[in-house]
């Protein structure tokens, strides 16, 4: 059974940073694109960084610069992590496995869901 267990949310002042962890089990991490996604309160969830089983990686325009995804296969270890932090960034955040599928596409076609970890950036 794929499992995705998110950690490193927390409160933090704009300009500040944070660190996000997913935890990934029951599939190949290495193999498959994986993701972060986040959700502000009344709002569409949004894809906010990718990284393929290459390591390429992709971006929403509102985070680049500022967030890094990475991973760390050997631990099935995905991470973000955000820097100048923003009013804007607050919300939850998924992390996300397209299981099957080596690219990151933006279709997402066999997705599963962690729980999400929250983040909330004030002014």
């Amino acid at each position: 059974e794929v499992e995705l267990v998110e950690s490193g949310g927390g409160s933090v002042q704009a300009g500040g940073s944070l660190r996000l962890s997913c935890t990934a089990s029951g599939y190949t991490f290495s193999s498959f694109c994986v993701g972060w996604f986040r959700q502000a309160p009344g709002k569409a969830r949004e894809e906010v960084a990718t990284i393929d089983s290459a390591g390429d990686t992709g971006y929403a325009d509102s985070v680049k610069g500022r967030f890094t995804i990475s991973k760390d296969d050997a631990k099935s270890t995905l991470y973000l992590q955000m820097n100048a932090l923003k009013p804007d960034d607050t919300g939850m955040y998924y992390c996300a496995a397209d299981v099957g599928f080596a690219r990151c596409t933006g279709r997402w076609v066999n997705r599963y869901w962690g729980r999400g970890t929250p983040v909330a950036v004030s002014s």
